[in-house]
């Protein structure tokens, strides 16, 4: 058993640090943020339906329910589209430091969703959060773009964790993914149709933007979500949210090791992203100690 926990905790130490890489391929591969999602989503429907068909996994659900996966899915497509958009618009530093805002952006959502009363404690992060937003607002004002855009893409990210939360509870997670990136692949295939956005142009992609794709949508999005689904049955939501929240500490250092003086910030940019990924652990901390309270 403790053998089986060390496994799984190394191995989303991997995950977050896939999911932490992301960013990176985001900003290697040339393509713009749009055609890149498209990409992204297709190949990974096609990697996980191969995936559920050699595992034997039954597709069939409620047909209510795949309608509401399928509009999930346009949730996490603009999700994505926001994120990278943002990578390509100001930098991967930026962007991640943005993106640490989600776990804010859910503890005002789920009041909404599920109807449980806001905590003070809440309150009070997020006030820590928009102070640490208006830090790196004051001191990268140039990535004004970058910064609303990565914001959009956490209150995106926020919205589909909570929906998804109840996906998850009843369904197998492969099925959830399937429908979910289907769903975003069929909108944006609608949009870029009706916009006459598939020329040929598309469809000619490089073999070095053609390689990232393929690690982006096999290892960065089909894998690592499978995965992190798995080790949650040796692991605590506490552990997993906590080791999670190490991602954007792991895309920056990547970003400075890769990308060099393009990602070295103004040292207030630092100190802003640093209260906002504080705040995330110690909400974490919080809710912790208040479940063993309780």
């Amino acid at each position: 058993m403790q053998n089986d926990n060390f496994k799984s905790y190394f191995q989303l130490h991997l995950i977050v640090f896939i999911w932490g890489f992301t960013a990176i391929l985001g900003a290697l591969i040339s393509l713009d943020a749009l055609p890149l999602v498209w990409w992204r989503m297709s190949i990974a429907v096609l990697l996980i339906f191969i995936y559920m068909k050699w595992k034997k996994i039954d597709f069939t659900i409620a047909n209510s329910t795949r309608l509401l996966m399928l509009l999930a899915g346009l949730v996490i497509a603009m999700h994505w589209f926001t994120f990278f958009k943002a990578i390509k618009v100001s930098n991967v530093s930026v962007t991640l430091a943005c993106l640490s805002t989600g776990a804010f952006f859910t503890s005002l959502l789920e009041p909404i969703f599920y109807g449980r009363k806001v905590i003070w404690y809440e309150v009070v992060f997020g006030l820590l959060v928009v102070l640490g937003l208006y830090i790196i607002f004051q001191v990268e004002g140039d990535y004004y773009l970058g910064i609303i855009l990565a914001l959009t893409s956490a209150f995106l990210s926020a919205s589909f964790s909570v929906i998804n939360g109840k996906f998850a509870k009843e369904y197998n997670a492969a099925t959830v993914s399937f429908y979910e990136l289907l769903g975003g692949v069929g909108f944006l295939s609608i949009y870029l149709l009706f916009s006459e956005q598939f020329t040929q142009s598309f469809f000619q992609i490089s073999i070095s933007d053609l390689s990232g794709l393929f690690i982006l949508a096999s290892v960065c999005t089909a894998y690592a979500f499978i995965a992190s689904v798995a080790v949650m049955k040796h692991l605590s939501p506490y552990t997993v949210m906590l080791t999670i929240n190490l991602e954007p500490i792991y895309g920056i250092v990547l970003a400075i090791m890769i990308f060099q003086e393009k990602e070295k910030m103004n040292p207030n940019f630092y100190l802003g992203a640093a209260i906002i990924l504080s705040t995330v652990v110690l909400n974490g901390i919080f809710k912790n100690f208040e479940k063993r309270k309780n």
